[in-house]
């Protein structure tokens, strides 16, 4: 029997499918240039659409100039630079996210080394918001384009931290039973 949504609670692992879904949405965006173009980037040049004789014509011109795209308003190497960033700070994020809940704190030290993994997915959380904060200025996109994605962001920092936070609660009777063994 399926439980009313009203009744439902939070996922446990709520922090690990909105990094997923982080991931892949940023990805959309970064294949659309990061918001500046409106479709996918396409290297091929379409000439489905176009008349035959129209469609020699412009494949001829690209290729008596070695043109194999057009040039856009920005340099492609910017976009480059900006999207292999944004994709290692979500590799990172995800793979901390991943190292983190692998540990199964049964010491102190394992407690430590899991919350070192949740500060660092964290701290990638805002590197990416940084990071947008860098595009918004550079490219000729619009910030409100952005809030969406850094509305995402925030709700996985505030998982993540809630994540820790629950971890701290636990990490506690890991402390107080270390001293009672030590009594």
């Amino acid at each position: 029997m399926a439980v009313l949504a009203r009744f439902r609670r939070e996922s446990k692992y709520k922090f690990y499918t909105n990094a997923l879904k982080l991931r892949k949405e940023i990805t959309q965006l970064m294949l659309r240039d990061f918001g500046a173009k409106k479709t996918i980037r396409n290297y091929r040049i379409n000439t489905d659409k176009m008349e035959p004789q129209d469609a020699d014509l412009l494949l001829g011109i690209m290729e008596r100039y070695g043109l194999s795209t057009f040039p856009g308003d920005f340099p492609l190497w910017l976009i480059e630079k900006f999207r292999d960033s944004v994709w290692d700070i979500l590799r990172d994020l995800h793979i901390n996210i991943t190292k983190a809940y692998t540990i199964w704190a049964t010491n102190e030290a394992e407690a430590n080394e899991r919350r070192i993994y949740q500060d660092r997915a964290i701290a990638a959380c805002e590197n990416l918001l940084q990071e947008f904060q860098l595009v918004i200025d550079v490219l000729p996109v619009k910030a409100e384009k952005y809030m969406r994605y850094v509305d995402m962001v925030e709700e996985e920092i505030s998982l993540l931290k809630g994540w820790r936070k629950a971890d701290n609660k636990k990490n506690k009777t890991l402390k107080e039973s270390k001293t009672s063994k030590e009594e």
